[in-house]
């Protein structure tokens, strides 16, 4: 018999379910949301609770230390907690009951003093949204710092730029890393601005009146307030209003909208028939494809609009959470247990891989060039403006420009074509319409374009 006989028996309930614990996300966020990420956070704000109590004379300092000193998950275990909650059906009195039976002294009888669930569950989610905005904004400097230096680098690199998937005008590839650039810009600003806006926990008890707390009611806010740093919810009812979740989670939303359209672009110019700029690829060991050797495949874009699809779809249950009955029920708190992790690891995600793409693009300068001659016609508009300063009715130049376009498949016949109209031969010389033509000429201000966002988003150093 050989060793493998030995070996254990798979246990597929034992296996993990969702792609966050196997696949997606990184360690960090994952531990801020984790059970014992939560458990943490939970014990966190009991302990604080405690040392408010401590401070305004209702329990004795010595309890709040030893309530402080147990408030760690090296005494408090996840499994006891599971333990106790298999018994009793309540996730944080089993939180509680955890805590009271580590702490010595008498102290115990002192843990969760006047609270309700929510005065924990709440300001312990404020602590984990914080650390994950936090993890969320340090990506979005990432992508910013890698969006500015690709601004720099191409800011006079010419390329086409398109409208409805055809030639338009052309642009430059510094500018439309700049439009990125500037857009990542905004959504740094907004998480920013809402983060005591949308991440407030509460101490206000049952129904949000403090009446537990007495008189004290407004001291014991305060105190947590100070030992967390974080905000209080000024008017809760037995938890936090959740149009400030929604509010936020809709930032999420919008952040990977705009992270799935850089990825939808890349994807785009990766294409064959393209070629303009395309994601780093590992030759030496990387694999595109089980069967096609020699593909290359934009996998971290497809992904990053893959998971951008999904942390969207929380929106809708959030906003159903939000409609509560009377002071509370607890249909939020099932749903939740799925957004919050889900959602804030997502879009880390999201942001994370997109700031890679970006960092490792590839730009074929020489395949932007080329791609702007493919059609002769891009700086059509070039010659209707002329036009209209020669002297020619604006619609009239239009016209001529059009019919002159219609069945131009180089630029010669173009220019044959518009050399054939009176009008243009009276107001411009072969000389001048060759400048015209020239998609090198008609860049516009998008260089000095590039120049005005790195100012104001504070890159241009």
């Amino acid at each position: 018999m050989g060793d493998e006989d030995n070996a254990p028996t798979p246990n597929p309930a034992q296996s993990p379910v969702c792609a966050l614990d196997f696949r997606y996300g990184t360690p960090q966020i994952k531990a801020t949301f984790s059970e014992a990420g939560k458990l943490e956070r939970l014990l966190e704000v009991e302990a604080a609770l405690a040392r408010a109590h401590a401070r305004a004379g209702n329990i004795p300092q010595d309890a709040a230390d030893e309530i402080t000193k147990k408030a760690t998950l090296e005494h408090v275990h996840p499994e006891r907690v599971k333990q106790i909650e298999a018994e009793i059906k309540h996730d944080l009195m089993a939180v509680v009951q955890a805590l009271t039976e580590q702490c010595e002294k008498g102290a115990g009888r002192f843990v969760h003093l006047g609270a309700t669930s929510y005065d924990i569950i709440d300001t312990a989610n404020a602590l984990m949204m914080r650390e994950g905005v936090n993890l969320i904004l340090d990506e979005l400097q990432r992508l910013e710092r890698a969006l500015a230096t690709l601004a720099r680098t191409y800011r006079s690199t010419p390329c086409p730029g398109r409208t409805h998937a055809q030639h338009a005008v052309p642009t430059t590839f510094g500018y439309k890393m700049a439009a990125y650039l500037l857009e990542v810009h905004r959504h740094r600003e907004r998480l920013i601005d809402s983060k005591d806006r949308c991440i407030v926990g509460k101490t206000m008890g049952a129904v949000g009146t403090g009446a537990a707390f007495g008189d004290d009611a407004f001291d014991i806010e305060t105190y947590v307030h100070e030992e967390l740093n974080i905000p209080m919810e000024p008017a809760p009812t037995q938890i936090v209003a959740r149009d400030r979740y929604n509010e936020l989670f809709s930032h999420f939303a919008n952040i990977v909208t705009t992270l799935e359209r850089f990825a939808t672009e890349i994807r785009n110019l990766q294409r064959n028939e393209i070629n303009e700029a395309a994601e780093g690829f590992q030759e030496a060991n990387q694999v595109g494809s089980s069967t096609m050797a020699q593909k290359k495949n934009p996998v971290a874009s497809e992904k990053i609009c893959g998971l951008a699809r999904i942390a969207r779809s929380f929106l809708t249950p959030a906003y159903e959470n939000a409609v509560q009955w009377h002071e509370r029920d607890l249909a939020n708190s099932s749903g939740e247990r799925f957004i919050l992790p889900h959602l804030f690891t997502l879009t880390h995600e999201c942001t994370r891989v997109t700031a890679t793409v970006f960092e490792d693009l590839r730009v074929n300068e020489a395949q932007m060039e080329k791609n702007l001659h493919l059609t002769p016609t891009i700086t059509a508009e070039a010659i209707v403006i002329e036009l209209t300063h020669q002297g020619l009715p604006r619609q009239h130049a239009h016209e001529i420009v059009r019919q002159s376009s219609m069945n131009a498949t180089t630029l010669d016949e173009f220019q044959d074509a518009l050399l054939k109209h009176e009008n243009v031969q009276e107001h411009l010389t072969p000389e001048d319409l060759a400048d015209l033509l020239d998609p090198l000429n008609y860049l516009g201000k998008a260089p000095e374009l590039v120049d005005r966002v790195l100012e104001r988003t504070g890159h241009d150093a």
